[in-house]
C-alpha cells in the first residue's frame, strides 16, 4: 500500500516540480545559470557562507551517499542522469522559495531570524490551514524521518566493526546531539560551519583520487549513465522507472522545491533575498552534481551488482565500494565520513523541525523543549527501525511537502524577482 501511495504522490510531485521549474526558468531568465551572481552573492558576506554550510549540512547526508547508492542499486545507473536533469530544472525552485522566505521571515527574541514556507503561505497566500499542514509534515518528515534515517545509517555502518548493541549507538548519538540542539540556532550554525568543510573535503579528495586512478573506466561509467537513462529495450520499466527513481533521489538529496532551503535562507542576516536565492542554488549543485555524481561513479567502478542485500539502506553499497577500492582505509574513511555527514544532517534537520514548530506555537519555549526531548528519544529508536519502512515513509512525506510548496510558489509567482 505504501508503495502505491508513494508512486502516485511522486508522479504528481514530479509534474508540479518540473512545471514550476520550467516556468520560473524562463520567467527569471535562467538564474540557475547565473554563476557570476552566485559567486558575487557568496563572496559578498561571510554570513552567506554560514547559511551555505547550514544548508549543505542538511543536503549532504544520507541522501547523497546511501540514497544515491540505493538509486543505482534499484533503478540502475541511468537514475543518475535523471538526478542531473531534476537538479537543473528544480534549482530555480530553490531560488524562489529562498527569496520568499527572506522577505517573510520573523525575528526571534535573541535577534536571530527564522522563517520558511509556512510563513509565506500564511502571509502572502493567505492560507493558514495549508501553512499549518506544511509545518506539521516538516516536523514529521525531519524529526521522525530524516533524523532517524541518519541514525539508522550510522548504526548499520558501525555494527559490522564494533561489537555493540544498536541501541547503545543510538544513545551515544542522542547524547552528542543534546548540547547542540539545546544551544539554539547559533550553536547549530557554528557546529555546521566546523563539520561541513572537513567532511566535504575528505569525501571529495578520496572520491576524486579513486576516479583519477581509474580514469578510463570512469569515462566509460559517465557514458553508461547517459546511455542507460534511455534504455529503449525496457521502455516502460527502464526509462520511466529510472526517471522516477532518479528524480525522487535527486530531490531527496538536494531538497530543491520542498521548502527546506527556504528555512535555511531565512536565517541569514547580511544577504538580500535574491543573494540568498543564488547561494541556495550553489547548495543544490554541490549536493547533486558533485557529491552524488562522485558517489555513483565510485560505486560503478566495482562489481556492486553482485551484492545481495536484504532490507537495503544503501549505505552498505557505498561502504562496499570504498572498501573495494581502498581496502581497510576505505572502510575507515567511509565510517568517518558517514558519521560526519549523518550527524550534520541530524542537527540541521532538527532546526527545520524547530523552525516549523515556532510557526505553530508562536515560539513557545515549553513546546520547543518538548520537541528537543522527543528528538533525542527518536534518535535512539532510529538505530533499530527498519530501513525500508523509514525510506518509504520519508519519501511519501517529502512528496507531500513538494506538492504543497510548489503550489504556493506558483500562486506567489508575481512576487518573485531576480
Amino acid at each position: 500500500m505504501l508503495i502505491v501511495i508513494e508512486k502516485v504522490l511522486w508522479a504528481l510531485a514530479t509534474v508540479l516540480l518540473f512545471s514550476c521549474g520550467i516556468y520560473f526558468t524562463f520567467k527569471l531568465k535562467y538564474p540557475q545559470l547565473s554563476f557570476k551572481n552566485m559567486w558575487i552573492s557568496l563572496k559578498k558576506s561571510g554570513k552567506g557562507l554560514e547559511t551555505l554550510n547550514l544548508t549543505l549540512a542538511a543536503k549532504i547526508g544520507v541522501g547523497s551517499l546511501a540514497g544515491t547508492a540505493l538509486a543505482v542499486y534499484i533503478g540502475g545507473v541511468g537514475t543518475i542522469f535523471w538526478m542531473w536533469i531534476s537538479m537543473f530544472i528544480c534549482a530555480v525552485n530553490t531560488y524562489c522559495e529562498s527569496f520568499l522566505a527572506v522577505i517573510n521571515r520573523k525575528t526571534d527574541k535573541d535577534g536571530s531570524f527564522y522563517g520558511g514556507p509556512s510563513f509565506y503561505i500564511e502571509k502572502m497566500l493567505k492560507n493558514k490551514t495549508l501553512a499549518i499542514i506544511y509545518s506539521i509534515i516538516i516536523i514529521l518528515a525531519f524529526i521522525c524521518g530524516f533524523l532517524t534515517i541518519q541514525v539508522n545509517t550510522i548504526s548499520k555502518v558501525l555494527i559490522d566493526y564494533v561489537s555493540v548493541n544498536k541501541v547503545i549507538i543510538g544513545i551515544a548519538i542522542s547524547l552528542l546531539t543534546c548540547p547542540i540542539i539545546f544551544g539554539g540556532v547559533n550553536k547549530i550554525s557554528s557546529m555546521c560551519n566546523k563539520i561541513v568543510p572537513i567532511m566535504t573535503s575528505i569525501y571529495l579528495l578520496t572520491s576524486l583520487g579513486i576516479i583519477l586512478f581509474n580514469f578510463k573506466d570512469s569515462i566509460i561509467a559517465v557514458k553508461n549513465i547517459v546511455t542507460s537513462a534511455f534504455n529503449i529495450k525496457a521502455a516502460a520499466s527502464g526509462i520511466i522507472g529510472s526517471m522516477l527513481i532518479g528524480i525522487q533521489r535527486g530531490i531527496f538529496s538536494n531538497e530543491a522545491g520542498i521548502g527546506t532551503s527556504a528555512i535555511t535562507a531565512a536565517t541569514s542576516k547580511d544577504t538580500t533575498a535574491s543573494e540568498q536565492g543564488y547561494i541556495q542554488i550553489i547548495g543544490v549543485y554541490i549536493a547533486t552534481l558533485v557529491i552524488c555524481t562522485l558517489t555513483a561513479i565510485v560505486i560503478m567502478l566495482t562489481d556492486y551488482n553482485k551484492l545481495n542485500i536484504i532490507d537495503p539502506n544503501g549505505i552498505e553499497i557505498t561502504k562496499y565500494a570504498f572498501s573495494y577500492h581502498l581496502g581497510s582505509f576505505g572502510t575507515i574513511m567511509t565510517i568517518v565520513t558517514i558519521i560526519l555527514f549523518a550527524f550534520s544532517t541530524i542537527i540541521s534537520g532538527y532546526y527545520f523541525g524547530e523552525s516549523s514548530l515556532k510557526y505553530l506555537v508562536k515560539n513557545n519555549k515549553k513546546s520547543i523543549v518538548i520537541l528537543k526531548l522527543i528528538t533525542l528519544i527518536l534518535l535512539v529508536l532510529g538505530s533499530v527501525l527498519s530501513s525500508t519502512v523509514l525510506w518509504k515513509t520519508v519519501d511519501i512525506l517529502v512528496a507531500i511537502l513538494a506538492i504543497i510548496n510548489v503550489y504556493a510558489l506558483f500562486c506567489l509567482r508575481k512576487h518573485v524577482k531576480r
